[in-house]
Parts: structure tokens; C-alpha cells; sequence
């Protein structure tokens, strides 16, 4: 990947917490927002939801999810020329002492630590979303299409 494309990569997801998700909910695409951190290596990303909201219904019914993350707006950048990137991927739900479970609640507390009261929560679960297909657009006429191996070296690298 082009070097200034994965710096702009890396610091979006890296400074942006919250993302659009997509679900199919009773068949039609519902989007919603979700607070998200990356899972160690950048493997994936992790958000802990509540069992009585919609997207997570969803997911249990059918793992296939999208995430939206955009940059925010600028005075200088026209709203088409923001950097974004949409992850195509699956969800699977963490049971509490499921291998990786550990893992992913540190990385979800590191980034909202004000969050740990709700794994009290009987209704909450961790989530991993595990990338199938990545599509970053950077700005105008900068758009890849990058494999998930490559969002993980985008992502780990320093």
C-alpha cells in the first residue's frame, strides 16, 4: 500500500471511535453507530453492544457486517474528498472465557476506559469484526481496495 495512503489509514482509525454499522435487519440493510476499537495487530476491530439493541439481533442472525469510518469534516476538504474506509467482514460474538475474549475487552477499555461499568452488564457482549474486504478512500480519485492482511501491516506498523 502507497505510504501516505496507510498513514492517512492508520490515523483514521486510530483517532476516529465511532463507526457506522451495517446489519441486515429482517432482510433490508440497517445502519447503526458503535463505539470500536482495533483488536491487537489489527487483526479486526472489537465493540461491545447490548443484547436489546438491534445490530446485535442481527448479527446472531447473520454474521455479515459492513463498518463505516469517515474522517471528520474540515472547512478545507469538500465532504466528498474525506477520508474513509468501509470494512466488509463477519461478526462473531465473544463468550466470556472464549480464547481471545481477554484480548479484545483490554483493547475495547484502553480506548474507553469510562466503558467498564457496562461489562457488569448481563445484556453486553464483545463482538469481533473480522475483515473479508477492506476499501479505503483517502480523498479524491485515492481509493484502494486492500486485503485484510494488508490492513493488519497498515495497522501494527509503527
Amino acid at each position: 500500500m502507497n505510504p501516505a495512503y496507510a498513514q492517512t489509514l492508520r490515523e483514521l482509525l486510530q483517532t476516529q471511535q465511532v463507526a457506522a454499522l451495517g446489519t441486515l435487519h429482517q432482510g433490508q440493510p440497517y445502519v447503526s453507530m458503535v463505539p470500536f476499537a482495533l483488536l491487537p495487530g489489527g487483526s479486526g476491530f472489537v465493540i461491545h453492544v447490548s443484547q436489546l439493541a438491534a445490530h446485535t439481533k442481527d448479527m446472531l442472525l447473520s454474521p455479515h457486517v459492513s463498518l463505516l469510518v469517515i474522517a471528520p469534516p474540515t472547512p478545507d476538504v469538500p465532504v466528498q474528498g474525506l477520508a474513509r474506509v468501509t470494512i466488509q467482514g463477519r461478526a462473531a460474538q465473544y463468550a466470556d472465557a472464549s480464547e481471545g475474549h481477554a484480548e479484545a475487552k483490554a483493547a475495547y477499555l484502553a480506548r474507553f476506559p469510562q466503558s467498564a461499568e457496562l461489562f457488569s452488564f448481563a445484556d453486553f457482549s464483545l463482538f469481533a469484526i473480522w475483515p473479508d474486504s477492506i476499501r479505503f478512500v483517502g480523498g479524491f480519485a485515492q481509493a484502494t481496495t486492500i486485503s485484510p492482511e494488508t490492513l493488519a501491516e497498515v495497522l501494527s506498523a509503527v
